[in-house]
């Protein structure tokens, strides 16, 4: 007699290996969520762009800004004015004879420092705009085909207050300063401001 085949048992049958996959919904979403943070990153690139070409315009803001208040400094520190006259024009001077002050009031366009050497003050605007020097196309600066930028979109505020100390009394020797820059570029609607705040005292 021959030997029953025995057959196998179902657990032990040979199986074909389930097909996996991505349904259609799911690569929607997917296609959905990459499209948005595509489009989130090229709004980070046109931002950069922007603030990249604006950089010289706020780089060149703030050296006026330093190059008003280091005149006040020097005014201070020269022998042609008294410290009364590091005030805005019309300001009290403090020995009671009058008005005293040498730096003008409210917004004024950036001209070249005057016969006095000061910026900001009433001879400036003899001395004409002041414009920013750039080295040519041969890249090398100082010579003739340096180029020359106006600087007609800018203005500058330089207020000169009092400072009183906690009782409410005046401080004689000191002053606060705040200049003020304001500028357009071609990406804002609206006008950029730039402000530097600082003291100075009556005293080197």
């Amino acid at each position: 007699m021959g030997t029953p085949i025995i057959g196998r048992s179902t657990s032990e049958r040979k199986r074909k290996p389930t097909e996996a996959g991505f349904s259609l919904i799911e690569v929607t979403i997917s296609m959905a969520v990459m499209t948005v943070g595509m489009v989130s990153l090229l709004g980070v690139f046109g931002l950069a762009m922007a603030s990249t070409q604006t950089s010289q315009q706020d780089m060149i803001a703030k050296q006026l800004a330093n190059e008003a208040y280091e005149s006040i400094v020097t005014a201070r520190n020269t022998s042609q004015t008294s410290w009364d006259a590091i005030q805005n024009v019309g300001s009290s001077c403090s020995t009671g004879t009058g008005t005293c002050g040498w730096f003008l009031t409210g917004a004024q366009p950036i001209y070249n420092a005057g016969a006095d050497g000061i910026f900001g003050t009433t001879d400036d605007s003899a001395a004409g705009e002041e414009t920013l020097r750039e080295p040519g196309p041969d890249g090398i600066f100082g010579t003739s085909d340096d180029v020359y930028i106006p600087l007609t979109g800018y203005q500058r505020t330089i207020l000169i207050s009092p400072v009183y100390d906690a009782g409410g009394n005046l401080v004689t020797t000191l002053r606060q300063v705040n200049i003020t820059m304001q500028y357009t570029t071609s990406q804002a609607k609206l006008p950029k401001t730039y402000v530097l705040s600082g003291f100075i005292s009556e005293y080197q």
